[in-house]
């Protein structure tokens, strides 16, 4: 009995670690949950097969409309004349009929038209918000690796002032030191110790958020990304432009222009508002209807010499030649949708092309900013180092120690946020010039290609 109980505990202790430690995540397999999963994309997927459904309405109108018909009428009583019946009791009445209505300036075929463009809209429309929400995303993941990396340096911070209390606490015993040199020590630990546990906190809220913009509903961990280097701003640049031969920021505003969902997007809505002009102006033309019907009847009681059924044709001519200005209304609201879609398109394309400058902008300095961070972490590192050793021969005091830590504390903290933060700027500029969808794809399928690979 007691060997199975030893077993049993030894058995929890075993799967407990392995179900309860969180799943780890690359940024490549957050994006890709993220696409999956994300309510605002899927929302976008369906406007876009709304678009769909109305391109199928708008190529109904192209077919013709089958009917069949029947009813029944029973009169209160039958009438007859010296001639032959006048009325019967009833009559009964059925048949098929075919129609076709078209315009004679063909406004079918510019509205089916109009509904393939909004198509291309939707598809854009889903681009777009799949750009955002990954550039959400990357955020959130970022922001889990500062708070990481923040917990990382307040460790080593405790560490380093655990040893910085105990040697002043030495110097205190042995007579070098006032016990003001140790209770500064021991303020500047607990100081430590307590944005340490405020670091752990951070990590777990930034990992809730990272969870709840992926939609994650489980404990997940991420991998430490792979750290692009701060001085290869030319071959991101060129990646994200192709290889342009103007100026850089040139380049790029001309890659957002091409490529940028939103920018597309409107120089469609501008494409179907003109094509709306023409559309509202064949209402100036007549419309045709052909009809082709197959009909019986039969009365009760009969009438002689009676004709129970017949199949003919219509062709019908319909000219509404006054509606009391709503045609001309019409069309003067479709110009001013397509002077409204011009500003839009013109006000956009500014706006965008400020917001690639700016990520650019951005991306330049972090960059020239890590490298003095660098150089920052470098020197304080140093001159700790000497400072301490100092310390410990007496040459310096307690205070000398601290500044050096804190000076150190605050370029590591700096240094390790603008290490992420670009990171995320080569991220928001490819979102800047409309490519952040395309190069994620292209990475991931490489990445798909290398697993089938290696699985070979």
């Amino acid at each position: 009995m007691r060997s199975r109980l030893y077993i049993s505990i030894c058995l929890l202790f075993i799967v407990i670690p392995f179900t309860a430690s969180a799943q780890e995540y690359t940024l490549d397999d957050l994006f890709r949950i993220s696409l999956e999963r994300s309510e605002t994309i899927k929302i976008s997927e369906e406007d876009l097969a709304l678009a769909r459904i109305n391109k199928k309405k708008s190529l109904a109108v192209f077919l013709p409309t089958m009917s069949l018909f029947a009813d029944h009428t029973r009169y209160t009583e039958s009438k007859n004349s010296p001639f032959g019946l006048l009325q019967p009791d009833y009559t009964n009445q059925w048949g098929f009929r075919i129609e076709q209505t078209f315009s004679l300036v063909g406004r079918e075929l510019t509205a089916y038209k109009m509904a393939k463009d909004k198509i291309n809209k939707g598809r854009y429309s889903l681009q777009s918000a799949k750009e955002v929400r990954l550039l959400e995303v990357a955020n959130a993941y970022y922001n889990v690796m500062k708070s990481r990396k923040a917990h990382e340096i307040a460790s080593a911070n405790v560490e380093r002032l655990i040893k910085h209390r105990n040697a002043s606490r030495t110097r205190v015993e042995v007579g070098d030191a006032t016990k003001t040199a140790l209770l500064r020590a021991e303020a500047e630990l607990a100081g430590a110790r307590s944005e340490m546990i405020r670091s752990e906190n951070t990590i777990l809220l930034t990992k809730s958020v990272l969870a709840n913009t992926v939609g994650i509903d489980h404990k997940l961990d991420v991998k430490e990304p792979v750290i692009s280097s701060h001085d290869n701003n030319l071959s991101v640049i060129n990646e994200i432009s192709g290889n342009c031969t103007k100026d850089v920021l040139a380049c790029l505003q001309d890659s957002a222009g091409n490529n940028r969902a939103e920018i597309i997007s409107l120089n469609i809505d501008l494409d179907v508002a003109e094509k709306e002009i023409k559309y509202r102006k064949g209402s100036y033309w007549p419309e045709l209807t052909l009809e082709g019907v197959y009909f019986r009847e039969k009365n009760e009681p009969a009438r002689s010499f009676e004709l129970d059924e017949r199949i003919y044709g219509v062709v019908r001519f319909d000219f509404p030649f006054f509606e009391g200005g709503l045609r001309r209304a019409e069309v003067a609201e479709s110009k001013a949708k397509l002077r409204q879609a011009e500003h839009i398109l013109a006000d956009s394309s500014n706006s965008i092309n400020v917001e690639v400058e700016e990520a650019y902008l951005n991306l330049k300095t972090i960059s020239s900013i890590i490298v003095q961070l660098e150089a920052e972490v470098t020197y304080a590192t140093e001159n700790f180092r000497s400072v301490e050793k100092q310390f410990q021969h007496g040459l310096a005091d307690s205070i000398d120690v601290i500044d050096a830590n804190t000076l150190l504390v605050t370029a590591e903290r700096e240094l390790a946020n603008a290490q992420y933060d670009y990171q995320y700027a080569i991220i928001n500029l490819k979102r800047s010039a409309g490519v952040l969808l395309k190069s994620i794809e292209t990475t991931q399928s490489a990445g798909i290609s290398k697993i089938n690979k290696e699985a070979r």
